[in-house]
């Protein structure tokens, strides 16, 4: 399963001309700090995408830096509700991807993708590519279009 969701994003991410783009790797890229670590950049760079749960039941993203954590505060602000992470097995079947792979592409249809303005301090980022072992490193306006996010938001804090 995991190659294939490595292979659909490759081939999701050719419409956009990115595909040659996505690094495989023979260590686990499934953490901040693990994929920093095999990309070899500072862990803010990683671009992780977090999956939450809306009241009505469906699935949409947030991908926020590798150093950023949810403010609840504002994240309630902004949706109207408490935030609800998605288990590993509601990631799989309403978004498409495994935890630790992933990623704002070649997800399920209806899974809205939203952007933290955390990223927009960083020339490029690195979100995942499908799989625990990917990853694709992208500008912010290539990461907005290929993941066909809705809007920047601002729902995180970052550290002191």
């Amino acid at each position: 399963m995991i190659k294939v969701s490595v292979e659909n994003v490759r081939s999701y991410l050719a419409d956009f001309g990115l595909e040659d783009r996505v690094k495989e790797f023979t260590e686990s890229s499934a953490t901040v700090e693990l994929a920093a670590a095999v990309v070899g950049v500072i862990p803010a760079r990683i671009a992780k995408t977090l999956s939450f749960l809306s009241p009505d039941g469906a699935a949409f993203l947030i991908v926020a830096a590798g150093d950023a954590k949810i403010d609840n505060r504002k994240f309630r602000d902004y949706f109207g509700f408490k935030a609800k992470m998605l288990s590993p097995e509601q990631a799989i079947d309403l978004v498409g991807h495994a935890v630790g792979g992933v990623c704002p592409f070649a997800v399920k249809e209806n899974v809205a993708v939203y952007l933290d303005k955390s990223l927009q301090r960083f020339e490029t980022v690195f979100p995942a590519a499908g799989s625990a072992s990917s990853a694709v490193e992208l500008n912010c306006e290539e990461l907005f279009n290929a993941s066909q996010a809705k809007e920047w938001i601002d729902c995180s804090k970052l550290p002191e």
